[in-house]
């Protein structure tokens, strides 16, 4: 937010700057009654306009850095919210989470793979449930899945995996 704020400043201050000194110069023409030649109005305002496209330019950046920086604060919003869903609730379905933040079940997924790469989630997704279940990492069963009790199998780092139910849990 402030990159935008900041951009916008730079950007009419170069503006500003411009008309300004293109202000002063005209005054000095008028009361001299000469009419400003090209030389003479590179020579007092060139350089002000160069030192505004440079300002005006760094503005631009800051401008759009800063609605990047606005998007991505967006995004990680959207996993706070997730997760703390599943802290407070203990469990919750897919579809709700979808349906109260509106969006897809298939973003819910990718914020929940983020958050596990992340390593801020751990707990199991029931896929064909759609349900997510916040756990602690030492209540899960070594070799038992949480939701049918059936035998997990490790399917990456951190990551194990329940061949019956299709269930993945998310260790830290």
């Amino acid at each position: 937010m402030a990159g935008r704020t900041i951009g916008i400043i730079m950007i009419v201050f170069a503006v500003v700057l411009v008309v300004v000194m293109t202000g002063f110069l005209l005054a000095g023409t008028l009361t001299q009654g000469k009419a400003v030649t090209p030389a003479a109005f590179m020579l007092c305002d060139g350089p002000t306009i160069l030192l505004a496209l440079v300002i005006a330019g760094a503005g631009i950046y800051m401008l759009l850095s800063g609605k990047k920086e606005q998007a991505e604060q967006i995004e990680v919003e959207k996993e706070k919210l997730i997760l703390n869903m599943i802290d407070t609730r203990g469990k919750i379905k897919i579809s709700e989470v979808a349906i109260e933040m509106n969006i897809t079940a298939n973003q819910v997924s990718f914020y929940i793979y983020d958050l596990v790469g992340k390593k801020l989630f751990t707990g199991y997704v029931d896929w064909k449930g759609g349900t997510l279940q916040s756990i602690e990492a030492s209540k899960i069963p070594e070799h038992n899945c949480p939701n049918c009790g059936g035998q997990v199998e490790l399917a990456g780092k951190g990551v194990v995996k329940c061949p019956y139910c299709g269930s993945e849990i998310f260790l830290k």
